[in-house]
C-alpha cells in the first residue's frame, strides 16, 4: 500500500513542475518526441507533451515499482484474486488467448473453448435462415463494448446481418429502433448475467412479443432458469461466468454480436489484437511497457497535477463511441473512496472522462480546452490509414489532430487579451497504423490494463461496482407509486416529484 511519503513526492514534482511551462520542457529537448513514445503492434503513443520532465519520470516509475506492478499484472494473467472485495480472478484475458498459468485459467480456457462451438454453432444456424437483423438488447457492459466494436468496425461487416443495439429502458428506444425492421427476419440475443437486469427485461419483453414468441430469441446469461422461464429455450443460450465482469466482457459471448456482424474471422482478428497487448503486458519492462507509461500518465494528471477531468478526443468517427465506453471503464472502476482494505484514499481517484469526436467537438467544447481556466489533459487519438479513398478529408482531419495537439501545448502570446492563449495543456497521441479489428482489439486491451494498474497504484478494487446498487434498490421501492399501487415513500422530495409526475401522465 503506498505511503504518504510516496504520495507527497509525486505532488512535490508536480509542484515543482507548475512553474515550467509544459513548451519549454518540450522545446528544451530536440529528442523528447522519440523517447517518450512507444509502439506495440499497430499501436503507437507519443507522451511527449505531457507535464514530466526526467526527474517526475524518475519518480513515477520508481513509484510504479514499488507498487510492484509486474507482478501485479502476474496476478491478473495467472488467475489471482484481483477483485479482492467479492474474492474473485478477473479472466477476460483468458477469452482472447494463452498468456497466463494455473489452473483458475485452464479452467477458464476450457469453458471459453466450449463457448465459442456454440456460437458458431448459433451463428450457423442464424446464417442458414432467413435472419437478416439481431438485436443486442443489454445495457452496461453488455451493450457498450460490443456496440463500440460493431461501430467502429463497420468496414468490416460481412455483409450478412446487421446488427442493432437496444439498451435504454426508454420506450421510445424501442419503439424507433422496430418502427425499421422486420419482425419475420429478425432475431434477438438478450444479455445479461443475472438474467434480472430490468432495463434488458423489460426491453427484451417489447422483442418478445414483437417477435411473436421466443422462436427467434437468443440469450448470452448465467441463469438459465430465469432465461428459460423467460421463454429462450436452453439450446439457444449462450454463457456467463462470473469472472468476467460486465465492462470486461466483449471478447466473450457478450460478443456475439460482434461476430454476427464482422464474421468469424474478423472476431478472431480483435481477439488476437487484444492478446497481442496482453502478452505486452505481461513480459514487458517497467520502463519500456505502455501499460505502465499509459496508467502512471494518468496517475500523475490526477494526483501530482491535481486535473479532475480527462477528454477522450478521436480523430475517426467510428471511433465516435470510444468517450462512452471509456466513462463506464475507468469510471466505474476506479469511482472509489475507499482501498482494499477499507482505508480511505488519501488521493483523488477517478477523473470524469468525456469526450467527443474529432473535428465535431471542435466546434463545441475545444473553447475551454484552450482558453478555459480549468486545464484539462487530453488524449487524442488517430488513424494513419483511412478506410475510404477521401484523401483531402483525411488529411485534414489528421493536420487538425496534429495542430490542435501542439496549440494546446504551446499556446500563442497576443496583445489583445481575448486573443491570448495560454498553453501549457497536457496531451498524449495514440495513433493506429489502421483502423482494423486486430487494432482495435489492441487499443480497447491497452486501456483495460491501464485502468487495472491505476487501481493497483492507488490501491483500490477495480473490478467491484457497489455504487451502482443503491439506486436500483431504491426504483424498486419508486415504481409502485408511480403506478398508483400505494407504497411509503420516506423522502418528502420523492414522493412531492412522483405526485408531479402522476398529475401529467394522463
Amino acid at each position: 500500500m503506498r505511503t504518504e511519503r510516496d504520495w507527497q513526492s509525486l505532488i512535490r514534482h508536480g509542484e515543482r513542475l507548475r512553474g515550467t511551462p509544459l513548451r519549454t520542457l518540450v522545446q528544451a529537448d530536440p529528442g523528447r518526441a522519440k523517447a517518450m513514445a512507444l509502439r506495440v503492434g499497430p499501436i503507437y503513443a507519443n507522451f511527449a507533451r505531457q507535464h514530466v520532465d526526467g526527474d517526475a519520470d524518475a519518480a513515477l516509475l520508481d513509484f510504479a515499482r514499488a507498487a510492484d506492478v509486474e507482478a501485479a499484472l502476474a496476478r491478473l494473467f495467472d488467475g489471482g484474486i484481483v477483485n479482492v472485495t467479492e474474492q474473485r480472478p478477473a479472466l477476460h484475458s483468458a477469452l482472447r488467448g494463452d498468456i497466463g498459468a494455473g489452473e483458475p485459467v485452464a479452467q477458464a480456457r476450457a469453458l471459453v473453448a466450449d463457448a465459442r462451438a456454440r456460437m458458431d454453432a448459433l451463428h450457423a444456424e442464424l446464417a442458414a435462415g432467413d435472419v437478416t437483423d439481431v438485436v443486442s438488447v443489454g445495457i452496461g457492459g453488455s451493450d457498450l463494448g460490443p456496440r463500440l466494436a460493431v461501430d467502429a468496425l463497420k468496414d468490416f461487416a460481412d455483409g450478412r446481418f446487421r446488427v442493432h443495439f437496444l439498451a435504454n429502458v426508454d420506450g421510445s428506444a424501442a419503439q424507433h429502433l422496430l418502427r425499421g425492421l422486420d419482425p419475420a427476419r429478425t432475431a434477438a440475443i438478450l444479455v445479461s448475467k443475472s438474467f434480472g437486469t430490468e432495463e434488458t427485461l423489460l426491453n427484451g419483453a417489447i422483442l418478445r412479443d414483437w417477435l411473436g414468441g421466443g422462436e427467434r430469441l437468443y440469450a448470452v446469461s448465467a441463469n438459465v432458469e430465469r432465461a428459460a422461464a423467460f421463454g429462450v429455450d436452453g439450446a439457444r443460450l449462450l454463457p456467463m461466468w462470473d469472472w468476467v465482469g460486465g465492462r470486461y466482457s466483449l471478447w466473450s459471448a457478450v460478443g456475439f454480436g460482434i461476430q454476427l456482424a464482422i464474421g468469424r474471422e474478423g472476431f478472431d482478428r480483435l481477439l488476437a489484437g487484444a492478446a497481442g497487448m496482453d502478452a505486452h503486458a505481461r513480459h514487458t519492462p517497467v520502463e519500456s511497457n505502455l501499460i505502465v507509461r499509459h496508467a502512471l500518465t494518468a496517475l500523475w494528471n490526477r494526483v501530482a497535477m491535481a486535473r479532475p477531468t480527462a477528454a477522450v478526443v478521436p480523430y475517426d468517427q467510428r471511433l465516435a463511441l470510444l468517450p462512452a465506453f471509456l466513462q463506464q471503464l475507468v469510471m466505474e472502476s476506479l469511482g472509489k473512496s475507499v482501498r482494499e482494505d477499507g482505508s480511505p484514499v488519501p488521493v483523488p481517484t477517478s477523473p470524469v472522462v468525456w469526450g467527443g469526436p474529432g473535428t465535431d467537438v471542435q466546434h463545441s467544447f475545444f473553447q475551454a480546452l484552450h482558453q478555459g481556466t480549468d486545464v484539462v489533459p487530453v488524449e487524442f487519438i488517430g488513424v494513419a490509414k483511412p478506410a475510404h479513398p477521401h484523401a483531402a478529408n483525411h488529411r485534414s482531419l489528421l493536420a487538425n489532430l496534429l495542430a490542435q495537439a501542439q496549440a494546446l501545448c504551446e499556446g500563442e502570446d497576443g496583445d489583445d487579451p481575448a486573443r491570448h492563449y495560454p498553453g501549457g495543456r497536457p496531451s498524449t497521441v495514440i495513433l493506429l497504423d489502421e483502423l482494423s479489428p486486430n487494432a482495435l482489439g489492441g487499443l480497447l486491451a491497452l486501456y483495460e490494463h491501464s485502468v487495472y494498474l491505476q487501481g493497483v497504484l492507488v490501491g483500490i478494487d477495480p473490478f467491484d461496482q457497489w455504487g451502482v446498487e443503491l439506486g436500483k434498490r431504491l426504483a424498486a421501492g419508486v415504481r409502485p407509486a408511480l403506478a398508483g399501487e400505494g407504497g411509503v415513500l420516506a423522502d418528502a422530495v420523492t414522493a412531492e416529484l412522483v405526485e408531479r409526475i402522476r398529475a401529467h401522465a394522463g
